[in-house]
């Protein structure tokens, strides 16, 4: 996904997203653990840590991939139901137009017209422990519509990981993807993810920009 993902990231910025220092946690916890001998990332969580998750999906207007058997792809996963008492993640509230930091992307996208936005929308949330499956429907983000539907999931163990599972129903697809009208793309991603840096996501069909900050704070040096 190198192509894709770098036509993504220069729509959206014109240039590659700088990478930052890692950040610290959005409130005061205790030490993640050090990755376990297989390499693999401990279910630690800090518990009461509240983070922004912004993102902004665009559908591609030309294609960006080949022709392929789009009817093999498997559905978006639907959210489990979570257990406030065990550390699960949690909404906390969505976000007001006001709250969103990624207005400029989706005016740059907007003027382009390669990735036209069919949703942009945010909200505050908890993190679930590393190995968790605690996920949060679109739905339930007031997010859900326009053939757009799925799950999001921020987990916390040494570090910060976001996936999306999101299925995306697009009328007229590019030509050249060889795809029916109406055809649902399906994207399944993970990202470790970084305080204030932009994440971008995508497939043939779709790609999303996203962004997750702490609930509380500014950017150093803002």
């Amino acid at each position: 996904m190198k192509t894709l993902y770098g036509s993504l990231a220069a729509l959206a910025l014109g240039t590659a997203a700088a990478a930052e220092p890692p950040a610290a946690p959005a409130t005061s916890a205790p030490a993640a653990p050090a990755p376990t001998a297989s390499g693999t990332a401990p279910a630690a969580s800090p518990v009461g840590s509240v983070y922004n998750v912004e993102l902004v999906v665009c559908r591609f207007t030309s294609a960006l991939g080949s022709a392929e058997d789009w009817t093999a792809q498997a559905p978006a996963a639907a959210a489990p139901a979570g257990d406030a008492d065990t550390g699960a993640a949690h909404l906390v509230k969505t976000l007001a137009a006001g709250e969103l930091q990624l207005n400029d992307v989706e005016s740059r996208l907007r003027a382009n017209g390669t990735c036209m936005p069919v949703a942009h929308f945010g909200w505050s949330q908890t993190a679930g422990p590393w190995g968790s499956h605690d996920s949060l429907d679109l739905a339930a983000l007031g997010a859900a519509g326009g053939g757009l539907s799925g799950t999001v999931q921020l987990t916390h163990g040494e570090f910060l990981h976001l996936a999306l599972s999101l299925d995306l129903q697009v009328d007229a697809p590019p030509t050249a993807l060889g795809a029916a009208p109406g055809t649902v793309f399906t994207l399944h991603d993970m990202h470790r993810v970084r305080f204030y840096e932009r994440n971008y996501f995508d497939t043939p069909a779709f790609g999303v920009i996203a962004l997750v900050t702490p609930a509380q704070g500014r950017r150093p040096g803002r």
